[in-house]
């Protein structure tokens, strides 16, 4: 397992769910819920993110369709994580997060959370899973989760 701080992603249309690793990878918990913005604020706050925490690596939840296939969320995704990885300058992966939002907003509900009140700690639980999935799949495979994401920047 390698060690270092990573952080989690989940990108939605108006909100971003952040969170992050401790240094040994076992951990993911929530770090903040980031507006969505057209002007790359929001890629601009992630990088400020990574750059304090001295993260190594960001993982981006790929939303698909039950069935696998890609959906006009995949492609946002996609596109915000190649963003990224040129804003940022550190290896960004993509990993399939279908059905995270469901599980958090489940889990907010089942500790008597309103999870219309609460929509941005809705996604910062889900980037939590995302980034606990993945950390967990590293951990039991010995490789890096999903699929590296090609930044034009430097390559």
């Amino acid at each position: 397992m390698r060690s270092g701080v990573r952080i989690g992603i989940d990108v939605g249309k108006v909100r971003i769910g952040v969170s992050r690793s401790d240094l040994d990878g076992m951990l993911a918990t929530p770090v903040e819920t980031v507006a969505r913005s057209e002007d790359a604020a929001d890629r601009r706050r992630i990088a400020e993110i990574v750059g304090e925490l001295g993260a190594f690596e960001v993982i981006v939840g790929l939303p698909l369709a039950l069935s696998g296939a890609h959906t006009a969320s995949t492609a946002d995704a996609i596109g915000f994580a190649t963003a990224l990885a040129a804003e940022t300058g550190v290896p960004v992966r993509l990993v399939d997060e279908r059905l995270s939002t469901v599980s958090a907003a489940s889990a907010l509900r089942a500790s008597g959370r309103n999870t219309k009140k609460a929509r941005p700690v809705v996604d910062q639980v889900a980037a939590t899973i995302i980034l606990q999935h993945a950390l967990d799949a590293e951990r039991s495979t010995g490789r890096p989760p999903g699929d590296p994401v090609e930044s034009s920047i430097g390559r």
